[in-house]
């Protein structure tokens, strides 16, 4: 187990195959959520362990709370596949990746039970506390990997974690009608937005043209900060809690 002795934390340990050495970080310094988008987490858990599958995480979550680690934390695991973060494209190496039990977007978007946040919050509190991983570095599968994923999705409640301690949360901005970007808009007020989205972290860069790498990741900054409407669309709403988290993240 990688909790320490005076964790309340207690999880079962099924080991996973899929594991490496971490490459070129001395620890990890970000924390991956992901949904297991599977009819069963029981059918995830077998899957994370099938050497053929080459996919893994370091814990994954049941719906009544049970947590089960498969990679210790101190080891690479395969969770975040092409993705990227501040310039870094091994999220692999740089990350613990926590997969939640959950059919995801194909069946509904179906919320989260209670026991399954309650371990959640726990479990990463844990993490964060121990690898003193900052509220900026909290991220969605969707955030380092927009164009691919949608996990955990908008259903999940990042504003509980927040308030638990866990990860960078601002209140969300009320969806209003009024002049917004969207794809194949040019200009500075495009530039700015891609700016504003590589400040934060994606992997966005700043041509002056709404394209579809700014789309994705406006996207997925909606399913994270603003999920009352997502839609890629950068409108004013959008555009505030964008401003709004970059200042967050730099304080």
């Amino acid at each position: 187990m990688s909790f320490p002795p005076d964790s309340p934390l207690v999880a079962r340990v099924v080991a996973s195959p899929n594991r490496e050495a971490r490459v070129d970080v001395a620890k990890p310094d970000i924390l991956l959520l992901h949904y297991t988008g599977m009819a069963t987490t029981q059918a995830a858990l077998e899957r994370l362990c099938n050497p053929k599958a080459r996919v893994s995480s370091h814990y994954l979550v049941f719906e009544d709370g049970e947590i089960v680690q498969l990679v210790p934390e101190s080891e690479r695991a395969y969770h975040a596949g092409e993705s990227s973060w501040e310039g870094t494209t091994d999220i692999n190496s740089r990350s613990i990746g926590i997969e939640i039990g959950n059919q995801g977007h194909d069946a509904g978007s179906p919320g989260y039970p209670e026991p399954q946040v309650a371990a959640v919050i726990a479990l990463c509190r844990d993490i964060v506390a121990r690898w003193q991983i900052e509220a900026h570095h909290v991220l969605a599968h969707a955030d380092v990997a927009p164009a691919r994923k949608r996990d955990p999705g908008e259903t999940f409640p990042w504003a509980r974690l927040a308030a638990a301690g866990v990860g960078l949360w601002i209140a969300p901005e009320p969806v209003t009608a009024g002049a917004a970007l969207r794809r194949g808009d040019a200009g500075e007020d495009v530039a700015r937005l891609q700016r504003a989205l590589a400040q934060f972290g994606y992997g966005v860069v700043a041509t002056g043209t709404h394209d579809a790498a700014t789309a994705e990741a406006v996207t997925a900054f909606q399913r994270h900060f603003r999920p009352a409407c997502v839609d890629g669309i950068a409108d004013g709403s959008t555009m505030r809690a964008l401003e709004k988290v970059v200042e967050k993240k730099q304080e």
